[in-house]
């Protein structure tokens, strides 16, 4: 936790970290935790960027005349920097993290003092040479008499090697002077100055007289220089001191962000994620996994491969305060305890678990654990005695009335250390005190007395981690409400152990004990068995819901084009029947008009016959018997089918898996296989084009096809028929055609987009939307 906090005061506090004082607080701070979580996980990047440690600084700038270090100021500035984005961030979203609002109201930027500082230390963290008009001034002149006094002393550099005085070619300093390296034998020749000597005495480092006075002025500069410099960081270091509460809360807010944004990192390599935190003495695990076991399997997976993580569900609460977990050794039994214990303590700090949804782990006042041998030779303690001492702490706890609420207690291996009666006698009295003390105990044990306790205890319960007997390995699953086998005679065989040994051993463990060993191993095994049956079940429950979901539909779907039939049908027949009327009245009216003449009453009563004859028809075509369904593998492209016993013909144009592209028109639709039925097979191909003059109105011609099908023809048969195609359609005013020719090789579409490409009065060609075809079929636009 700590390696992920960006600067060293939150990584000290991290490291320090400690469960909170009250269960109100540690809900508080998992709320903050989780707020900073979703926005690593779902949010822009949190812009905490340079975490600093300025607390040095701020105490030495806090007394008057106080001044920093250019870096210091440096360090100042981008924790300024740091404080103005992340109070943007947090101010932009405060409805969303309403929980980070009192950090965000602990960070006040100070705009002008951070342009200050950056207007007086560079990001190298030097003095810029623009901080005030006088050390600009200085530096420049600082250039200009370092130029000339390195023109001097080369000149003098260049007349004492062509003397022969020179111990070497180039001048170097000596106490902050421009010297020239001069044999000792020489150093008359030359006047000047001998500011030192080498270790052995033959070269003397001498300044020439002549740059004596160049050497002085730039010192004097430099003088100068530095008391601006200092004049400078003064300056600063007091606008920073007119600020100085502020900046020590923006600090501390930032630190506490830079932890709480460790811990939302940390959940986030974990896997962690939201759970219930109460303080009713409740943990109920979902699929939890022990966090230290979960960054060791993803270390492993980037170098080989890796493992995952078994995870652990079980329950404690007033009702099943204590559990006896047991089972094989090396079987995951104190993984699992140091699981439950270690999760208790994230959740008393306000961190996120790695926990499956439903989980629920509440706050623990105190937490006791004898985990691990304690043998101490200075102190004469014993594996047993260590385990004792530690015992009579956790009981002294509970004070004389008996009161453990709010008390988690972990105890590995209880009753070990001594004669197994004894100590499961003893383990046994004690998880009895702490069980009525109402505290929540977890114990590993391989003491079948313990396992009977359990068993038999209103308030404790029995777990064991399983064991698989045909590969006699270890599955590290928790199995809750049974009691688990130590699997000793099976692991020793395992281990090559003598088998008379071992038969032996069967012998000496007694008749009674095997028996109950072997009712446990047949618990388990029937345990197994009904898992197995229980998610055997559970996905055919599934199955049947998703099948069940699918008939309900179906059934609805039918519904629905029963009724629309049944409103056509009721429809069209008052149609009927209003035509029905009005025909009869209109013979009568013949009729009567006609004065009874012959001639005309049996016109009128043939046109009655007939429309009834006509009715009678219809009824009997509605009556029709629907045809069987063809078969989906009966289809193939042209082919004329209907859609749901319809009476429009489309044509299928292109075949994809169960589905079919079908043409209606100038309408395009996929529809399943199983909701066709074809009548008819592929047309015969016969195109015509007719020149059709625009009306009297200005109109375009309507003659015109906007479709040409050449699927099956072969590359020249097309391009025969498609200028024509094409001139008609640009007679008639048409500004997009198609050409449906199929997928195949692509030879013929080619053929055809290869021709098209080169036609002035064509301006683009594409492939059709996929439910129109899709590379079946081109859609030309014309000008």
């Amino acid at each position: 936790l700590a390696h992920h906090a960006l600067g060293p005061e939150a990584a000290e506090r991290l490291a320090a970290l400690e469960p909170f004082a009250t269960a109100d607080a540690a809900r508080a701070e998992l709320e903050r935790v989780a707020a900073l979580t979703d926005a690593i996980r779902f949010d822009d990047p949190v812009p905490l960027g340079n975490v600093l440690d300025v607390r040095e600084t701020l105490r030495r700038i806090a007394p008057e005349g106080g001044t920093a270090a250019p870096e210091d100021l440096l360090a100042l500035r981008l924790v300024l920097e740091t404080v103005r984005r992340m109070r943007g961030y947090l101010d932009a979203r405060r409805a969303k993290y309403a929980a980070l609002a009192p950090l965000a109201d602990g960070l006040h930027p100070q705009p002008d003092l951070e342009r200050r500082l950056a207007a007086v230390v560079g990001d190298d963290g030097a003095v810029r040479d623009d901080a005030s008009p006088e050390l600009s001034r200085l530096r420049r002149a600082l250039v200009r008499a370092g130029g000339a006094l390195r023109a001097a002393i080369g000149e003098e550099m260049r007349r004492a090697v062509a003397a022969g005085y020179a111990a070497d070619e180039q001048p170097t300093v000596r106490g902050g002077r421009v010297v020239l390296p001069i044999r000792a034998d020489a150093k008359r020749k030359i006047p000047g100055f001998i500011h030192d000597t080498s270790a052995t005495g033959q070269t003397v480092y001498l300044e020439p007289a002549s740059v004596l006075d160049a050497g002085n002025d730039l010192r004097e500069m430099e003088a100068a220089e530095r008391r601006e410099v200092e004049r400078v960081l003064r300056e600063a270091s007091a606008a920073a001191r007119e600020a100085l509460p502020a900046l020590r809360e923006s600090g501390a807010a930032l630190t506490a962000l830079d932890a709480l944004l460790a811990k939302g990192r940390l959940a986030v390599e974990l896997g962690a994620e939201r759970y219930e935190l109460g303080d009713e003495g409740v943990i109920e695990l979902r699929n939890a996994r022990h966090p230290a076991l979960v960054l060791r399997f993803r270390a492993e997976a980037q170098t080989a491969g890796g493992r995952d993580v078994v995870p652990l569900s079980l329950r404690l609460d007033d009702d099943a305060r204590t559990l006896v977990i047991t089972g094989p050794n090396a079987g995951g039994k104190s993984v699992a305890l140091k699981t439950v214990g270690l999760l208790a303590l994230m959740a008393g700090c306000g961190l996120l678990l790695p926990v499956g949804p439903g989980s629920r782990v509440d706050y623990f006042a105190h937490l006791f654990a004898d985990i691990g041998d304690a043998q101490s030779l200075e102190d004469d303690l014993s594996t047993f005695t260590s385990h004792v001492a530690r015992l009579r702490r956790i009981l002294e706890a509970a004070g004389p009335e008996g009161d453990l609420a709010g008390t988690l207690v972990l105890l590995d291996e209880a009753g070990t250390g001594t004669d197994p009666g004894e100590g499961g006698a003893l383990a046994q009295a004690v998880l009895e005190r702490l069980t009525a003390a109402g505290a929540r105990t977890v114990a590993t044990t391989h003491i079948g007395a313990l396992k009977a306790f359990a068993h038999a205890h209103e308030h404790a319960l029995n777990g064991a981690m399983v064991f698989d007997r045909a590969t006699l390995a270890p599955t590290y699953r928790f199995a809750a409400g049974v009691p688990g086998s130590s699997y000793a005679f099976e692991i020793a065989g395992r281990g090559g152990l003598d088998a008379a040994v071992i038969e032996r051993a069967r012998t000496l463990v007694g008749t009674q004990a095997q028996g109950l060993e072997d009712l446990i191993l047949d618990f388990q095994a029937r345990t197994d068995a009904l898992e197995r049956a229980l998610v055997e079940a559970e996905a055919a429950r599934k199955e049947a819901e998703a099948a069940r979901a699918d008939f309900e539909e179906r059934r609805g779907t039918i519904r629905r084009q029963r009724d629309a039939l049944r409103a056509e049908a009721l429809s069209e027949a008052e149609g009927i029947v209003k035509e029905a009327n009005a025909r009869v009245e209109r013979t009568i009216r013949e009729i009567r008009e006609a004065q009874a003449n012959p001639e005309a009453t049996k016109a009128a009563r043939t046109e009655l016959a007939a429309f009834a004859g006509t009715v009678t028809a219809r009824k009997q075509k509605q009556a029709r018997p629907r045809a069987a369904p063809t078969p989906l593998a009966a289809f193939a492209v042209g082919d004329q089918v209907v859609l749901d016993g319809g009476t429009s013909v489309a044509e299928i144009l292109a075949l994809e898996g169960k589905e079919a592209v079908l043409a209606s028109g100038p309408f395009r639709l996929r529809a399943a296989l199983g909701r066709l039925q074809k009548v008819g097979g592929r047309p015969k191909q016969n195109v015509q084009v007719r020149q059709v003059s625009a009306a009297p109105g200005g109109l375009p011609a309507l003659g015109a096809r906007t479709t040409l099908d050449v699927r099956g023809q072969r590359v020249d048969e097309a391009l025969g028929e498609l200028p024509r195609f094409v001139d008609a359609a640009i007679a008639a005013g048409a500004e997009r055609v198609e050409i449906l020719h199929g997928k195949g090789t692509g030879a013929l579409r080619d053929g055809l987009r290869e021709w098209l490409a080169r036609q002035p009065e064509v301006t683009g060609f594409e492939d059709a939307p996929n439910a129109g075809g899709g590379s079946g079929v081109t859609i030309i636009t014309l000008r």
